[in-house]
């Protein structure tokens, strides 16, 4: 049975302009629950990760700040949005429902997150809407705990991954891949252990072409444990931000693709949902759900 992490917690309220898309983390589980394709026993309700799970990835000067806020004005404006604790303890909810999807991956094959990659989180700072780092903290704590050795992230955001990328930057147990707009934000990109920088306008065929030459290589060699998969929606053609051309079927048919790399390779996959900013929530809701549908169709 496919477990998706999800909680009323994920739902919060953002300053006027911000608040359209994350409406979809609590739309997402009603639409996937009246649709017949996640049923309401298949969701669990992640636990909140202390300070100590935390310490494993963010530093204790950042920690220390986001527990006694507010941060300066030059940090907020970085993170994107005005930064309250009941933001904070959503993240640690969101990287604890991570956490235990890689877990029950472990276990499964497959787990997924309703919300999570928060990938521009660096180990001392937020940036870009993101303030912890869940894929970072959640494999992190994989390792220390010693459930892994090895592990691949697939990071397939309109977005470079800059503060997984950053975070990992000297790990040999964690190997980085980011597929991202070349000239999208951040405009100072970080190291991946590859990069995959794509122009704008891109369609279909030349995006899933890039995958089908790179991706399968890079699990043969790593050999890994797990693999974290950001499925992020933004390279949607309709998205707001995004850039590239990539249709709803091309996104479906890269979720097919990623999903099957890792069955065929028995290799366990935690996925986080990562970002959407279409102009219709219709379109955000859509391109989400057929991540689920795909998954639960290609392994249930």
């Amino acid at each position: 049975m496919l477990k998706v992490a999800y909680s009323p917690i994920y739902k919060y309220e953002l300053p006027a302009g911000h608040r359209f898309p994350m409406i979809k983390y609590e739309l997402l589980p009603e639409q996937l629950i009246r649709e017949g394709t996640i049923a309401e026993s298949q969701f669990f309700k992640p636990t909140f990760l202390n300070d100590a799970a935390l310490l494993l990835t963010h530093t204790p000067e950042y920690i220390r700040k986001l527990s006694f806020l507010p941060l300066s004005a030059k940090e907020e404006r970085a993170i994107g949005f005005p930064v309250r604790q009941d933001l904070i303890q959503r993240g640690r909810y969101i990287a604890g429902g991570t956490f235990e999807c890689a877990k029950y991956a472990l276990s499964h094959g497959i787990a997924m997150n309703i919300a999570g990659g928060t990938h521009h989180a660096f180990a001392t700072h937020g940036e870009g809407f993101c303030i912890l780092n869940d894929i970072a903290i959640s494999a992190n704590l994989l390792l220390d705990e010693g459930l892994v050795k090895k592990i691949l992230i697939i990071d397939l955001d309109v977005h470079q991954g800059n503060g997984t990328a950053h975070i990992f930057r000297n790990n040999y147990q964690v190997y980085t891949i980011s597929v991202h707009g070349e000239r999208n934000y951040p405009l100072r990109k970080q190291a991946s252990d590859l990069d995959i920088g794509l122009p704008d306008g891109i369609e279909d065929k030349y995006y899933l072409e890039k995958l089908k030459k790179t991706i399968p290589t890079k699990i043969c060699e790593f050999e890994p444990d797990l693999i974290f998969y950001l499925a992020g929606v933004d390279i949607l053609d309709v998205d707001k931000l995004g850039r590239l051309s990539i249709s709803k079927k091309g996104c479906r048919q890269r979720d097919h693709y990623i999903l099957n790399l890792c069955k065929q390779n028995n290799v366990p996959v935690a996925v986080s949902m990562g970002g959407g900013y279409a102009h219709r929530l219709s379109d955000i809701l859509e391109a989400h759900a057929n991540t689920f549908r795909v998954a639960q169709e290609m392994y249930f």
